[in-house]
This record gives structure tokens, C-alpha cells and sequence, in this order.
């Protein structure tokens, strides 16, 4: 059974820094792209971020540009997302996921609350 479990959400302040991991279990990702989406209140679940599998490229929606980077360890099966400068418009549940063919596997989400 394929898990991906999102963790290290939680509340900061604008302009703050927060790490969000997502660990894979039952398959390895290795070589296979994963990445970042989120959905914020009343609004459609948005790309965030995406890795390829040997990590050597990125790709970002341009709102987060500059702000994020994505990461990807895959000797621990495990992709990051660090957010630095964050502002309250990137509040929002984030879900991470990872390709295997023509698969999409998703994470349980973890929220982000940025301040004002």
C-alpha cells in the first residue's frame, strides 16, 4: 500500500520560513517526479512546485518563485518544500504527490496558516 505523509505545517508569521516534508512508503519514488499542490478556502487545489526524480530539475507556479524550493532526499523516499518570505495568501491545506507511470498518488495534506 503507497503512502505519502505530509508533515510540518502550522502557524507563522509573514515573512517567516516553514519546512513541509512528505515521506513515501510502500514504493519507492525514486526516479519518478513528485511535488507540491495546494488548496486554499473556497478556492480550486493549484500546482505549487514539481521535482523530477533525480532531483536535477524544478519547476514553480510564479507566485512562489524566489520564495520556495523544492527538495528531494531519495535515499528516505522523501520530498521537501521549504517556504521562506511566506505571505498570508499562501495559507492554504498543502498536499504533496508523486508520480509512478501514469499514477498520481497524494498525501493527506497538512495546513499552512500564515499571519499577518
Amino acid at each position: 500500500q503507497v503512502q505519502l505523509v505530509g508533515s510540518g505545517g502550522g502557524l507563522v508569521q509573514a515573512g517567516g520560513s516553514l519546512r513541509l516534508s512528505c515521506a513515501a512508503s510502500g514504493r519507492t519514488f525514486n526516479g519518478y517526479a513528485m511535488g507540491w499542490f495546494r488548496q486554499a478556502p473556497g478556492k480550486e487545489r493549484e500546482f505549487v512546485a514539481g521535482i523530477s526524480g533525480s532531483g536535477a530539475y524544478t519547476w514553480y507556479t510564479d507566485s512562489v518563485k524566489g520564495r520556495f524550493t523544492i527538495s528531494r532526499d531519495n535515499s528516505k523516499n522523501t520530498v521537501y518544500l521549504q517556504m521562506d518570505s511566506v505571505k498570508p495568501e499562501d495559507t492554504a491545506v498543502y498536499y504533496c504527490y508523486g508520480d509512478q507511470e501514469s499514477t498520481r498518488y497524494w498525501g493527506q495534506g497538512t495546513q499552512v496558516t500564515v499571519s499577518s
